[in-house]
């Protein structure tokens, strides 16, 4: 599947403190994050697979974490549960816990990150 496929090409969160969200997003997520520098923007790619839809944390001018506006949803995998469990651990706040979205569509979740983002989580179980 192409990201052609999808309605979502390319995202990222907006971040502050670089070093902190990526402490965060590392924990939350389980997996490492590279730094990437391209001139004055600092990215930290959350996948570096070419055949899903990527999304980045980015530290740059003109990039504000935010509470409201456009919402972006983690895939929390097979199960969302380990990932939000992780993010008080990881210095976040979980703001809707996981919560069955009926109709056969699963679960999501919502979190505020160490930057004052607000994220979700989805995932089928």
């Amino acid at each position: 599947m192409t990201t052609a496929q999808h309605a979502l090409n390319w995202f990222e969160i907006p971040v502050t403190d670089f070093a902190r969200a990526r402490r965060f997003y590392e924990a939350v997520l389980g997996r490492p994050i590279e730094p990437l520098e391209m001139g004055p923007t600092t990215m930290g790619m959350l996948t570096t697979d070419q055949t899903v839809v990527g999304g980045a944390i980015v530290k740059a001018e003109g990039c504000v974490p935010a509470q409201v506006g456009t919402l972006v949803y983690l895939n929390g995998g097979e199960d969302l549960a380990p990932f939000l469990a992780r993010v008080v651990p990881a210095g976040g706040t979980v703001v809707i816990p996981k919560t069955e979205i009926g109709n056969d569509f699963g679960f999501f979740a919502h979190f505020l990150d160490t930057e004052g983002n607000r994220v979700g989580f989805h995932s089928m179980r």
